[in-house]
Protein backbone atom coordinates (compact mmCIF):
# COMPACT_ATOMS: atom_id res chain seq x y z
CA UNK A 1 0.00 0.00 0.00
CA UNK A 2 0.98 3.65 -0.45
CA UNK A 3 0.69 6.10 2.46
CA UNK A 4 1.43 9.81 2.69
CA UNK A 5 3.87 10.77 5.46
CA UNK A 6 5.49 14.18 5.82
CA UNK A 7 4.10 14.99 2.32
CA UNK A 8 6.03 12.05 0.87
CA UNK A 9 4.69 8.82 -0.60
CA UNK A 10 5.82 5.70 1.28
CA UNK A 11 5.33 2.16 0.00
CA UNK A 12 4.56 -0.36 2.74
CA UNK A 13 3.88 -4.10 2.60
CA UNK A 14 1.93 -5.78 5.41
CA UNK A 15 1.48 -9.50 6.05
CA UNK A 16 0.94 -11.97 8.89
CA UNK A 17 -0.82 -11.73 12.22
CA UNK A 18 0.36 -11.11 15.77
CA UNK A 19 2.52 -8.56 17.56
CA UNK A 20 3.78 -5.96 15.03
CA UNK A 21 7.30 -6.46 13.61
CA UNK A 22 8.78 -3.52 11.70
CA UNK A 23 11.41 -4.65 9.17
CA UNK A 24 14.04 -2.28 7.74
CA UNK A 25 16.11 -3.27 4.71
CA UNK A 26 19.66 -2.27 3.86
CA UNK A 27 21.13 0.23 1.39
CA UNK A 28 20.09 -0.58 -2.22
CA UNK A 29 17.39 -2.95 -0.89
CA UNK A 30 13.63 -2.61 -0.62
CA UNK A 31 10.68 -4.32 1.07
CA UNK A 32 11.19 -7.46 -1.05
CA UNK A 33 14.23 -8.17 1.17
CA UNK A 34 11.84 -9.47 3.82
CA UNK A 35 8.85 -10.85 1.89
CA UNK A 36 10.37 -14.38 1.74
CA UNK A 37 10.03 -14.46 5.54
CA UNK A 38 6.29 -13.68 5.56
CA UNK A 39 5.30 -17.39 5.66
CA UNK A 40 7.66 -17.96 8.62
CA UNK A 41 7.41 -14.83 10.78
CA UNK A 42 3.84 -14.13 9.71
CA UNK A 43 2.73 -17.03 11.89
CA UNK A 44 3.62 -15.10 15.05
CA UNK A 45 3.98 -11.46 13.93
CA UNK A 46 2.24 -8.83 11.86
CA UNK A 47 5.00 -7.74 9.50
CA UNK A 48 5.22 -4.03 8.61
CA UNK A 49 7.67 -3.71 5.70
CA UNK A 50 8.34 -0.25 4.26
CA UNK A 51 10.56 0.81 1.40
CA UNK A 52 12.90 3.24 3.17
CA UNK A 53 13.04 6.72 1.65
CA UNK A 54 15.11 6.78 -1.54
CA UNK A 55 14.49 3.09 -2.19
CA UNK A 56 11.96 0.97 -4.03
CA UNK A 57 8.55 2.57 -4.55
CA UNK A 58 8.93 5.16 -1.78
CA UNK A 59 9.63 8.77 -2.74
CA UNK A 60 13.15 9.99 -3.56
CA UNK A 61 13.00 13.75 -2.90
CA UNK A 62 15.77 16.17 -3.85
CA UNK A 63 16.21 17.66 -0.37
CA UNK A 64 18.78 15.86 1.77
CA UNK A 65 16.94 16.82 4.97
CA UNK A 66 14.34 14.12 4.32
CA UNK A 67 17.05 11.44 4.38
CA UNK A 68 18.65 12.40 7.69
CA UNK A 69 18.51 9.51 10.10
CA UNK A 70 16.46 11.26 12.79
CA UNK A 71 13.99 12.50 10.18
CA UNK A 72 13.50 9.02 8.71
CA UNK A 73 13.01 7.57 12.22
CA UNK A 74 10.38 10.25 12.88
CA UNK A 75 8.59 9.33 9.64
CA UNK A 76 8.51 5.68 10.71
CA UNK A 77 6.89 6.70 13.99
CA UNK A 78 4.29 8.60 11.96
CA UNK A 79 3.72 5.42 9.96
CA UNK A 80 3.11 3.45 13.14
CA UNK A 81 0.72 6.13 14.37
CA UNK A 82 -1.13 6.00 11.06
CA UNK A 83 -1.46 2.23 11.43
CA UNK A 84 -2.54 2.71 15.08
CA UNK A 85 0.41 0.67 16.38
CA UNK A 86 1.71 1.66 19.82
CA UNK A 87 4.64 -0.73 20.21
CA UNK A 88 6.67 -2.93 17.88
CA UNK A 89 9.39 -5.48 17.61
CA UNK A 90 12.04 -4.06 15.31
CA UNK A 91 14.54 -5.70 12.96
CA UNK A 92 17.03 -3.83 10.79
CA UNK A 93 19.81 -4.94 8.44
CA UNK A 94 22.97 -2.86 7.86
CA UNK A 95 21.72 0.66 6.98
CA UNK A 96 18.30 -0.45 8.20
CA UNK A 97 19.97 -1.63 11.39
CA UNK A 98 21.45 1.81 12.00
CA UNK A 99 17.99 3.25 11.39
CA UNK A 100 16.42 0.71 13.75
CA UNK A 101 18.92 1.59 16.47
CA UNK A 102 18.21 5.29 15.95
CA UNK A 103 14.49 4.70 16.34
CA UNK A 104 14.96 2.55 19.45
CA UNK A 105 17.15 5.18 21.12
CA UNK A 106 14.96 8.17 20.21
CA UNK A 107 11.62 6.43 20.86
CA UNK A 108 12.38 3.73 23.46
CA UNK A 109 8.77 3.38 24.57
CA UNK A 110 7.78 2.22 21.07
CA UNK A 111 10.16 -0.78 20.88
CA UNK A 112 9.61 -4.08 22.73
CA UNK A 113 12.45 -6.10 21.19
CA UNK A 114 15.27 -5.06 18.85
CA UNK A 115 17.18 -7.22 16.36
CA UNK A 116 20.23 -5.77 14.64
CA UNK A 117 21.68 -7.72 11.70
CA UNK A 118 25.19 -6.63 10.69
CA UNK A 119 24.66 -3.14 12.08
CA UNK A 120 26.64 -0.47 13.90
CA UNK A 121 25.96 2.56 16.13
CA UNK A 122 27.91 4.74 13.71
CA UNK A 123 31.44 6.14 13.96
CA UNK A 124 32.90 7.29 17.25
CA UNK A 125 34.91 10.39 16.36
CA UNK A 126 34.34 13.59 14.38
CA UNK A 127 37.41 12.80 12.28
CA UNK A 128 36.08 9.37 11.34
CA UNK A 129 32.71 10.82 10.43
CA UNK A 130 34.26 13.56 8.31
CA UNK A 131 36.38 11.07 6.38
CA UNK A 132 33.37 8.83 5.82
CA UNK A 133 31.22 11.75 4.63
CA UNK A 134 33.87 12.55 2.05
CA UNK A 135 33.89 8.98 0.79
CA UNK A 136 30.09 8.80 0.72
CA UNK A 137 30.03 12.09 -1.17
CA UNK A 138 32.41 10.69 -3.76
CA UNK A 139 30.25 7.58 -4.10
CA UNK A 140 27.10 9.70 -4.45
CA UNK A 141 28.79 11.64 -7.25
CA UNK A 142 29.72 8.35 -8.89
CA UNK A 143 26.07 7.25 -8.83
CA UNK A 144 24.87 10.54 -10.30
CA UNK A 145 27.54 10.64 -13.00
CA UNK A 146 27.86 6.98 -13.98
CA UNK A 147 24.31 5.78 -13.44
CA UNK A 148 22.69 2.95 -11.52
CA UNK A 149 24.14 0.03 -13.50
CA UNK A 150 27.76 1.13 -13.09
CA UNK A 151 27.15 1.74 -9.41
CA UNK A 152 25.56 -1.69 -8.85
CA UNK A 153 28.54 -3.28 -10.64
CA UNK A 154 30.82 -1.44 -8.23
CA UNK A 155 28.68 -2.18 -5.15
CA UNK A 156 28.51 -5.91 -5.83
CA UNK A 157 32.31 -6.06 -6.04
CA UNK A 158 33.13 -4.52 -2.64
CA UNK A 159 34.76 -6.88 -0.11
CA UNK A 160 31.78 -6.62 2.27
CA UNK A 161 29.72 -8.75 -0.12
CA UNK A 162 32.44 -11.14 -1.30
CA UNK A 163 30.81 -14.13 0.42
CA UNK A 164 27.67 -13.67 -1.68
CA UNK A 165 29.58 -14.86 -4.71
CA UNK A 166 28.82 -18.47 -3.77
CA UNK A 167 25.06 -17.97 -3.80
CA UNK A 168 23.06 -19.77 -6.52
CA UNK A 169 22.88 -17.81 -9.78
CA UNK A 170 19.09 -17.26 -9.60
CA UNK A 171 19.45 -15.71 -6.14
CA UNK A 172 22.25 -13.39 -7.27
CA UNK A 173 20.25 -12.44 -10.35
CA UNK A 174 17.19 -11.58 -8.26
CA UNK A 175 19.22 -9.40 -5.87
CA UNK A 176 20.89 -7.60 -8.77
CA UNK A 177 17.58 -6.91 -10.52
CA UNK A 178 16.14 -5.51 -7.31
CA UNK A 179 19.15 -3.22 -6.82
CA UNK A 180 18.88 -2.00 -10.41
CA UNK A 181 15.22 -1.11 -9.83
CA UNK A 182 16.26 1.75 -7.53
CA UNK A 183 16.98 5.22 -8.92
CA UNK A 184 20.14 7.29 -8.89
CA UNK A 185 18.75 10.26 -6.95
CA UNK A 186 17.37 8.10 -4.16
CA UNK A 187 20.55 6.10 -3.64
CA UNK A 188 22.86 9.11 -3.90
CA UNK A 189 20.81 11.13 -1.43
CA UNK A 190 20.59 8.14 0.93
CA UNK A 191 24.37 8.07 1.08
CA UNK A 192 24.49 11.80 1.80
CA UNK A 193 21.71 11.81 4.38
CA UNK A 194 21.80 8.37 5.99
CA UNK A 195 25.43 7.39 5.49
CA UNK A 196 27.47 6.26 8.47
CA UNK A 197 29.38 9.54 8.45
CA UNK A 198 26.22 11.66 8.44
CA UNK A 199 24.31 9.98 11.25
CA UNK A 200 24.87 10.68 14.95
CA UNK A 201 27.16 8.34 16.83
CA UNK A 202 25.08 6.26 19.24
CA UNK A 203 27.98 4.53 21.01
CA UNK A 204 27.56 6.56 24.19
CA UNK A 205 23.76 6.10 24.14
CA UNK A 206 23.66 2.31 23.96
CA UNK A 207 23.30 2.03 27.74
CA UNK A 208 19.94 3.81 27.43
CA UNK A 209 18.37 0.84 25.66
CA UNK A 210 16.12 -1.04 28.08
CA UNK A 211 14.52 -3.38 25.55
CA UNK A 212 15.87 -6.83 24.86
CA UNK A 213 18.40 -6.69 22.00
CA UNK A 214 19.72 -9.44 19.73
CA UNK A 215 22.87 -8.79 17.69
CA UNK A 216 23.43 -11.02 14.65
CA UNK A 217 26.63 -11.23 12.61
CA UNK A 218 28.13 -13.66 10.15
CA UNK A 219 31.36 -15.40 11.11
CA UNK A 220 33.00 -14.27 7.85
CA UNK A 221 32.14 -10.63 8.49
CA UNK A 222 35.08 -9.79 10.77
CA UNK A 223 34.45 -6.04 10.84
CA UNK A 224 30.89 -6.33 12.12
CA UNK A 225 31.75 -9.15 14.51
CA UNK A 226 34.21 -6.77 16.18
CA UNK A 227 31.58 -4.03 16.28
CA UNK A 228 29.00 -6.38 17.81
CA UNK A 229 31.47 -7.48 20.49
CA UNK A 230 32.00 -3.86 21.53
CA UNK A 231 28.27 -3.08 21.41
CA UNK A 232 27.50 -6.04 23.63
CA UNK A 233 29.64 -4.58 26.40
CA UNK A 234 27.66 -1.34 26.44
CA UNK A 235 24.09 -2.67 26.45
CA UNK A 236 22.12 -3.91 29.45
CA UNK A 237 19.91 -6.60 27.91
CA UNK A 238 21.73 -7.73 24.80
CA UNK A 239 22.78 -11.09 23.41
CA UNK A 240 24.93 -11.87 20.36
CA UNK A 241 24.76 -14.77 17.94
CA UNK A 242 27.37 -15.45 15.26
CA UNK A 243 26.02 -17.42 12.30
CA UNK A 244 28.53 -19.80 10.72
CA UNK A 245 29.22 -19.84 7.00
CA UNK A 246 27.85 -16.36 6.48
CA UNK A 247 29.05 -12.88 5.65
CA UNK A 248 27.26 -9.55 5.92
CA UNK A 249 23.87 -10.51 4.43
CA UNK A 250 22.91 -13.32 6.78
CA UNK A 251 19.25 -13.23 5.77
CA UNK A 252 20.30 -14.27 2.26
CA UNK A 253 23.38 -16.42 2.90
CA UNK A 254 21.83 -18.45 5.75
CA UNK A 255 18.12 -17.80 5.25
CA UNK A 256 16.74 -20.79 7.18
CA UNK A 257 18.99 -20.31 10.21
CA UNK A 258 18.29 -16.60 10.23
CA UNK A 259 14.54 -17.10 10.05
CA UNK A 260 14.55 -19.60 12.90
CA UNK A 261 16.76 -17.47 15.16
CA UNK A 262 14.51 -14.45 14.70
CA UNK A 263 11.35 -16.48 15.33
CA UNK A 264 12.82 -18.00 18.48
CA UNK A 265 13.89 -14.61 19.84
CA UNK A 266 10.51 -13.01 19.20
CA UNK A 267 8.59 -15.94 20.62
CA UNK A 268 10.36 -15.91 23.97
CA UNK A 269 8.20 -14.28 26.63
CA UNK A 270 9.66 -11.33 28.49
Amino acid sequence: MQVKINNLDFHVEVCGEGFPLLLLHGFTGDSSTWTPFCPIWGKHSRLIIPDIIGHGKTASPDEIKYYQMESVASDLIRLLDLLEIDQIDLLGYSMGGRLALTLAILYPERVRKLILESASPGLKTDEERMQRRMKDGELANFINEQGIKSFVDHWEAIPLFSTMGTLPSPVKKSIREQRLSNNTRGLANSLLGMGTGSQPSWWEKLFLLHCEVLLLTGDKDEKFCKIAEKMLQKMKKASWIVINQSGHAIHVEQKEKFGTIVSDFLSIKN
